[in-house]
C-alpha cells in the first residue's frame, strides 16, 4: 500500500486490533440487577506496550532532574527496557551491577511499568576480561544467561536473549568466534534454550537492525519445527541519517509477522536536529527539527499500533544526548518536554485511552468498546460507592460484575 493508503485505513485497524468488547454489570446484595446506577469506567493500564529505555532511571546525583525523569517517564510508558550488556554489568569476573539493575526493576514494578532486559548475548560491549575461545564463552555465556534470567524472575520477564547474531561472525572476541564456528542460528537457539530453562514463562525475543534475508532466514529457522525456541521478533529502526518511509514500516511489519510471532519495534530513534552519524557529540535539537520529529512520530505510531502483530514499541533515548550523542530524546537533556513527548501523551493516555460514565440499563448493565487493558468501574448508587477492576482483553466479551453497596 502507499503512505496514504496506510494512513487512511489506520484508525479503522485500531478500532479493530486494539480495542474489544465489554460490559458492566451491576447488582444488589441479592444479586439483583440494579438500573439506573452511575457507572465510571476508567481505563489505568494499556495491554499495549509503549516503552523506552530507562538506563539513566535513579542515576541522577541532582534530585530535581531525576524527579522530573522519573515522573514524565512514567506518565508517558508502561514499558521499559533496562540494560544488561555483560561488559558494563560485570566490569570484572563475579563484579556485577545485579544491586543497581534490581533497583531499576523495582522502581519499574512500583510504577506499574513491565520491563525486558537488553541484551544478554551480543557481540558488542564484550568484556575486556572475556574469553576468545568458544567452549569457554558458551560456559562464560551459560553461567550469565541462567543467573540472570532466573535471579531477575518476576522483576524482568522479557528478554533480548541475542542480539544481531546475523554479523556476530565478523567480530574478532569471543561471541564473533561462536557464530562463526557453529552459525549464528545454532548460536542463538543454544542461548534461547538457557534461557527457557531459567525462566519457562519468560518471553523472550531475537532482535536485529538487519532487515534482509539474513534477519527473514534466521527467523524461518526460529520458527521451524514444533519446538518454540523464540516468542517475539524485535525490529530496531534508528533512523539517524533518515526517517523510514511509511511504506518501508509496514513492509517490514508485514515481513516479519509472517513467521506467526509478535513483533517489538525494540529500538525507535527518530531525530530533531541535524541528521547523521558520527557528528560532533553531542549535536542540537532545533525548532524546525522538533516539528518534524512530532510530525512523524505520530504518524509511526499510529502505523505501528494499527498493525495486529506490533505488541510494543520502545523508544530510544527518551532524553537528548544519549546514544551517539543525537538529539534523538522526546524530551530534551534538560528533560523539558519537546512537541514529540506532548504528541504521544496525547495518543497515548488521550486518543487510544478509554474513559467514560454511563447509568446501568433495565438488566443492571453498561456495555461498551474499549482499548484493551485494565480498568477501574467505580459504581454510585443511594446505598454508596462500589469499586472493582477488570481487564479488557482479546476474545469473548469481558465484564465484571460490581455489587451495589
Amino acid at each position: 500500500m502507499s503512505e496514504a493508503d496506510i494512513l487512511s485505513t489506520a484508525h479503522a485497524r485500531i478500532e479493530r486490533y486494539r480495542k474489544s468488547d465489554a460490559v458492566v454489570r451491576v447488582v444488589d446484595g441479592a444479586g439483583a440487577p440494579v438500573a439506573g446506577a452511575r457507572v465510571k469506567i476508567e481505563q489505568i493500564r494499556q495491554a499495549f506496550l509503549f516503552g523506552c529505555n530507562a538506563f539513566p532511571v535513579l542515576g541522577y546525583d541532582d534530585p530535581k532532574l531525576e524527579q522530573a525523569y522519573e515522573e514524565q517517564f512514567a506518565a508517558l510508558f508502561n514499558y521499559a527496557t533496562l540494560g544488561f550488556y555483560w561488559g558494563a554489568y560485570e566490569r570484572g569476573p563475579g563484579q556485577t551491577q545485579e544491586k543497581r539493575l534490581r533497583r531499576q526493576a523495582e522502581w519499574c514494578k512500583a510504577h506499574g511499568i513491565a520491563t525486558k532486559g537488553h541484551p544478554l548475548v551480543w557481540h558488542e560491549v564484550y568484556p575486556s576480561w572475556g574469553p576468545s575461545e568458544v567452549q569457554g564463552t558458551k560456559e562464560k555465556l551459560r553461567a550469565r544467561v541462567t543467573d540472570i534470567v532466573s535471579g531477575f524472575k518476576g522483576l524482568v520477564d522479557r528478554w533480548d536473549v541475542v542480539n544481531e547474531a546475523t554479523v556476530s561472525a565478523e567480530h574478532d572476541n569471543g561471541v564473533g568466534h561462536w557464530a562463526k564456528q557453529e552459525g549464528a542460528f545454532a548460536m542463538v537457539a543454544e542461548a534461547l534454550g538457557w534461557a527457557r530453562a531459567a525462566n519457562p514463562k519468560a518471553v523472550l525475543l531475537y532482535n536485529d537492525f538487519k532487515l534482509d534475508e539474513d534477519y527473514e532466514k534466521l527467523a524461518a529457522e526460529l520458527t521451524s519445527g514444533s519446538k518454540t525456541l523464540v516468542d517475539t521478533f524485535g525490529i530496531q529502526s534508528h533512523m539517524h541519517r533518515e526517517e523510514w518511509p511509511i511504506s518501508k514500516v509496514w513492509e517490514a511489519c508485514e515481513t516479519y509477522s509472517r513467521f506467526g510471532k509478535p513483533l517489538h519495534f525494540t529500538e525507535v530513534t527518530v531525530l530533531s536536529g541535524e541528521h547523521g552519524w558520527g557528528l560532533p557529540q553531542p549535536w542540537p535539537s532545533t525548532p524546525d527539527g522538533e516539528a518534524e520529529q512530532a510530525a512523524y512520530v505520530e504518524k509511526l505510531y499510529t502505523v505501528l499500533f494499527s498493525h495486529p502483530a506490533v505488541q510494543a514499541i520502545t523508544w530510544w533515548d527518551f532524553n537528548d544526548g544519549g546514544w551517539q550523542g543525537a538529539p534523538a530524546g522526546l524530551v530534551h537533556k534538560d528533560l523539558t518536554p519537546k512537541p514529540a513527548y506532548q504528541r504521544l501523551l496525547a495518543l497515548v493516555r488521550g486518543r487510544w485511552w478509554t474513559s467514560l460514565e454511563a447509568q446501568s440499563d433495565a438488566e443492571g448493565a453498561v456495555e461498551f468498546r474499549g482499548f484493551k487493558g485494565r480498568y477501574r468501574v467505580t459504581v454510585t448508587t443511594a446505598a454508596g460507592t462500589a469499586t472493582e477492576e477488570m481487564d479488557v482483553a482479546e476474545g469473548a466479551k469481558s465484564g465484571v460484575t460490581v455489587t451495589a453497596k
